[in-house]
């Protein structure tokens, strides 16, 4: 791990430098895309290391972190069908488009396989991945399956349409289908959600999206003590020669890494509990899958809330000079609420105490 850790450093080291910069353009990240391919992070394959790294790049630059995390999901997501035609190389960038409420993609059937039409309305990653991971549902039959794509076949367009206000950089707008053909050995099989195993994709999602709540948290606290050390100026009624030496910056800095540290705690815990259930296989149970989701769950509330409350309260810390535009601490705020809305944070809570109170599971969709 410690060598892959050094590896996350420098590519968040060369993304911490221009952050604010890049947020403000929004580009497509095809050079963000092309810094992780060339350092080898994509083909890393070891459930806790990639954990660990995408934090590390997440804390740097949210949107990369966001893509890194998510690449290293629909590579997991895919071997979760054990089928062996999936093959998911060591450069290749792999994005998913599979929204589970928007289910507007259509396979119909041909005689070597597919062709799949319709829009999807968000696809995080897509526009500059190598390969997609995609889910759709039979037009005949209902049934919906899971295939592979390569990202440039002809008839799929990227809208280019995601402008919201955080996660500038995340290439996540709308994708169109347009009679892309589907070759029957790119099927990896059926979204069964009622598998135990199949209906990990939806925890690793909920997982993901929590590593990257306290990335965000750990790089606003890194970013706004940078600023506290070299230009936050003392309150003239501190009585003391440094913001440094305040004795409510010291408190309140003292409270968020606490909360920060809890929450990371936290979700490398739900981390744990999600890889040990996808190495069961075929062997994990309903109880299990349960105790797992509970898990994730409990790292989604305290991250969301501890995302949402650092990447605000820092601008209290740093001062009403640190509000300029050139420094880019909104970025993080803006991000962190932008991040935070995928879906409703309460009925992570909800799943929670229904576990802890009744042993009831959460029930099995795509958030959950």
């Amino acid at each position: 791990m410690r060598k892959w850790l050094a590896v996350a450093e420098d590519v968040a080291a060369g993304l911490r430098t221009d952050a604010a910069e890049r947020d403000r353009r929004g580009a497509e990240p095809v050079a963000e895309v092309a810094a992780l391919r060339a350092s080898g992070l994509l083909g890393l394959r070891d459930w806790t290391t990639q954990q660990a790294v995408t934090r590390v790049v997440g804390a740097a630059d949210a949107n990369i972190g966001h893509l890194l995390g998510y690449h290293y999901l629909q590579v997991w997501r895919g071997e979760l069908f054990d089928n062996p035609s999936f093959d998911p190389g060591e450069d290749l960038f792999w994005a998913g488009v599979s929204n589970p409420l928007d289910a507007a993609l259509r396979l119909t059937p041909t005689g070597d396989g597919f062709t799949v039409d319709g829009r999807k309305t968000f696809a995080t990653g897509a526009s500059v991945a190598d390969r997609l991971v995609v889910s759709a549902t039979r037009e005949d039959t209902g049934q919906k399956l899971t295939f592979t794509l390569d990202a440039r076949a002809e008839g799929i367009t990227y809208l280019g349409d995601w402008d919201n206000i955080g996660q500038r950089l995340t290439a996540s707008g709308g994708v169109r289908f347009d009679g892309v053909r589907v070759p029957a050995e790119q099927v990896l099989g059926e979204a069964d959600e009622s598998s135990p195993r199949l209906s990990l994709a939806a925890l690793g999602f909920q997982l993901a999206l929590s590593q990257l709540y306290v990335a965000l948290a750990e790089g606003a606290l890194d970013e706004a003590a940078r600023y506290t050390r070299t230009m936050t100026r003392p309150w003239f009624l501190s009585g003391v020669d440094s913001a440094t030496a305040d004795p409510y910056v010291l408190g309140t800095y003292g409270e968020l890494v606490s909360d920060v540290k809890a929450a990371g705690l936290l979700a490398d815990r739900a981390a744990a509990a999600l890889g040990e259930a996808s190495d069961l296989g075929a062997d994990l149970t309903a109880e299990q899958r349960a105790a797992a989701a509970a898990e994730i769950s409990a790292a989604k509330v305290v991250s969301t809330r501890v995302a949402n409350h650092t990447t605000a309260k820092v601008f209290e810390l740093c001062g009403a000079r640190a509000t300029a535009a050139g420094y880019g601490f909104d970025r993080f705020w803006r991000n962190a609420r932008t991040l935070t809305l995928h879906d409703p944070v309460s009925y992570k809570a909800r799943e929670v105490g229904a576990y802890f109170l009744t042993g009831e599971h959460a029930p099995h969709t795509g958030y959950s």
